[in-house]
Order: structure tokens, then sequence, then C-alpha cells
């Protein structure tokens, strides 16, 4: 059986994909990169906002397409937007065989062997994730699932359920098989990472959790991606400054500055408390990058409501700022509040603070140039540098090619485009001590635990 898998959304998503792919790998199944070549194409859809529900349904419909014109037996859709809406997508959607939700990843191969498109496993199945790009070198661990915050403009815990932290055990080792895939990026995702461990007993937390993957791997960077301020903690952040190989970057949503909307969106702090935060951040790890996340147009913000909001991301002068505009989404606290701020408003807003935010990263990145740094290679000369996360914050182009997964130190040369960099290559630097396979295969792998 030829696959294909579309992963839309968040990197939970993508790790959620790889866990699909190790499964169906095992029963004799071989990944292609061309829905088109496809037998079987799965959609792992996204339902955070409506737009990406409106992506999600069109990738649906493209490959139902191609069901009908082409070699694909079957199309499944996996994922949250099937965990929200599955009897409604399938009674819109009859050209799709199956819809899982997130919650029912275990059923995926059953499910299709009662449909005859799969056979028996051929492989012992070790739990080890697939990788579903084209290099290795990044990649992305769940080291918890659900969320049990209240924001009133999120859908994630009706889709994700409530915080289940994993058991260190099983993070590390899982770490560990994917050193020895080959990755030299490592990015703890979450719904929230500071709230790692808050469920379990052992007293494990997030700061515990790094120490062991450093200890326990030799992944070059370690990568923290999402979490609320109220849980980074001063342990935290010693653990960040004190360890070279967690990276120096924070992504950290604030979603609003006005304390009036934040109050309407039940987020857990203020202005104040942010704006403190930040700066003890910044005081207790040099260097720092933070990025962040707003959310413009949520309903009853007033014109001064967002002014007040651009005046603090001036001030914050955060590296970098991700935003959206509101839109309400069925069973959340929100979405019995009138959506009173008109669609044209609500883009407005977005460009100025999307234009604001520019010019703030251009100087931030202005200060940069003739900084010697790694970066790390990902494809001859295309590499990214510490405060460019995968994907999200742009890229360094090197005056040189170099091997990818390599590291290399640089010296920035110059801004391009406000977001990029170009940077002369110093120095290939050497790779990191072999991968520690002994320690790997004794330690034990509930793979079927995660992604629930």
């Amino acid at each position: 059986m030829r696959v294909a898998l579309i992963t839309l959304g968040c990197d939970k998503n993508t790790v959620d994909s790889e866990r699909y792919l190790a499964q169906l790998v095992d029963h004799g199944a071989v990944q292609v990169a061309d829905a088109a070549d496809a037998e079987l194409i799965i959609v792992n859809t996204c339902g955070f906002i409506d737009a990406a529900k409106a992506e999600s349904i069109d990738a649906i419909v493209q490959a139902g397409r191609m069901k009908s014109e082409g070699a694909a037996q079957a199309v499944v859709a996996v994922g949250c937007m099937v965990e929200r809406h599955k009897d409604e997508l399938a009674e819109a959607l009859p050209e799709v065989d199956l819809f899982l939700g997130a919650s029912e990843m275990e059923q995926l191969v059953p499910r299709l062997r009662e449909r005859g498109l799969i056979g028996d496993p051929v492989t012992e199945h070790p739990g080890v994730r697939l990788y579903a790009g084209a290099t290795p070198a990044v990649r992305y661990l769940k080291i918890s699932e659900g969320c049990d915050h209240g924001c009133a403009f999120c859908a994630i815990p009706l889709m994700r359920g409530r915080h289940r932290s994993f058991a260190i055990a099983d993070i590390v080792r899982e770490a560990q098989l994917l050193e020895l895939q080959g990755a030299r990026e490592l990015n703890l995702v979450a719904q929230d990472l500071a709230h790692y461990g808050r469920d379990r007993q052992d007293g494990v937390r997030l700061p515990e959790l790094l120490e062991a993957l450093v200890r326990e791997t030799s992944i070059p960077w370690i990568r923290n991606m999402y979490l609320y301020s109220a849980g980074i903690t001063p342990r935290l952040l010693e653990v960040i400054a004190r360890e070279p190989r967690i990276v120096r970057y924070l992504d950290m949503p604030i979603q609003h500055a006005s304390d009036a909307v934040l109050e309407r969106m039940r987020r857990p702090e203020r202005e104040q408390t942010i704006r403190e935060k930040v700066a003890r951040f910044r005081d207790a790890v040099p260097e720092l990058a933070i990025r962040t996340t707003c959310i413009v147009g949520f309903p009853g913000e007033s014109a001064g409501d967002f002014e007040r909001l651009l005046e603090f991301l001036e001030e914050m002068q955060f590296e970098r700022v991700g935003a959206f505009t509101y839109s309400p989404q069925e069973g959340t606290r929100a979405a019995t509040l009138v959506d009173d701020v008109p669609e044209d408003v609500k883009r407005e807003r977005l460009e100025r603070l999307t234009e604001l935010q520019r010019a703030v990263t251009a100087e931030r990145y202005e200060r940069r140039i003739g900084q010697r740094v790694r970066a790390l290679v990902e494809d001859g000369r295309r590499a990214r540098l510490p405060w460019q996360a995968d994907d999200i914050d742009g890229i360094t182009t090197l005056d040189v090619p170099a091997p990818a997964g390599a590291f290399v130190e640089v010296e920035v040369t110059d801004v391009v485009d406000d977001y990029d960099f170009d940077a002369r290559v110093l120095e290939v630097l050497p790779a990191p001590a072999a991968p520690r396979t002994e320690r790997s295969r004794e330690l034990p792998m509930a793979g079927a635990s995660f992604g629930r």
C-alpha cells in the first residue's frame, strides 16, 4: 500500500502523523511524497480556527478528487477537526472512507484491516516514529497531551482533552530513538510545556526533564516551544542558562496586553505581570530570544485596547510575534460573546500589528550583524540560527554550501527582508558524540501511550 500523509496545523500534529506512518509501515505500507501516486491518502486535520478548518476541508476535498480520478483506493481524515465535527464531516464528505478523531489513533490499523486496505504486520512495532519529511535532522517531541487552561477562545481542550504528562522514561527513550534516526535539533512541544509533570506524582517537572534529555542524549539543540509565562520558574530559567545545548529561546504566547481583553479571554496574567516577567527572563538568560503570539479583534476589543497592545509590543521588543484574527469556535466561552469587531477592522488591525512587529524585528536583527554564532544547516546554503525556530522564524543564507544536518560557525553579515539573514561560514563544526545506543536499548518504550 502506497501511503501519502498530508499534515496540517501545529507541530503536535506532525508528531501524530509520524506515529500513524510508523503503524502503517509496520504493516507493509510505503510512504510516497506525491498524493497523486498514493493508494491511501491520510489527511491529518486542524480545527483551531476557521482558517485552519477551511484548509483542512480543502485538503480532504482534493484527496477525494484524487481518489475519483487517480490511483487512490481510500481517503482517511484524522485529527482535531474530526474529533469535534466527525458526524457533520461524514455527512458532508461521503468520499472519505474513514474518520478518526485525535483520540482514536490506535484504531487506524484495525479499521483499515477491516476494509481490506492493509495486511498483517510484517515487523514487530518497537514504538519508533518514522520521519515524514525530507531530512530527519529537525524533529519534534511531544511531552504531554491535552490542556487544563480555560482560555475563553480556545477549543483545544474540547479536541485534545485534559492535560496528561507522559512518563519521563518514555520521553527520554523516544528522544534517543529520534537521535538514532539523525535528529540534530529536538523541538519539545505541548499545549503548555511549563505545565509538564503537574499531574504526575513523581515530582518531575520540565527542568528535570530537560536535564535528563541533556544527560541521556547527545542532540546538540533542544528547543522549548510554547510555554505559558505563568509556569516559567526561576529553576527552569536556571537550567536554560546553564545548559549550552538548550537553545536560549522561548515561545511564550501572551495573546494580548490590554487587561480588559486579557480578562475576557480568561488569561492567567495581566500586562504588568507579563512586563515584569519578560524583564526577569532576559536578566536570567542572557541573549534569550522570545517569540509570542497575539489575537486581534477579540469580542469587545476597542480601538484603545488595540493601541495598548501595539504600545506594549513596541516596548517589549520581542524577537518575533505571530498574530491572527479572532474567530468564534463552537463550544468555547468566547463563542457566547457578541463578535462585535467587524472583519475589515480585524484585518486592518492585523496588518498594523504585523507592520509594527516587522520594524521591531528588523531593528533587533540589525544588532545581530557581526555576531559569531552556530547555525544548523538545513540544505546547502540554507541554515538557521539559534533564534530562528523551524518553519516560523525565517532562514539564514550561507555564503558557501555545507552538509545538511551539520552545524557551522558563522558570522552574521546582513539582514534580508527584515526576517532573514546572510552569514559567512567560518568553520564546519565536528559532529557530536555518538548516540548512546546501549542505553537506548535498555530504556522501556511505552509507544502506545503517546498521543492519547
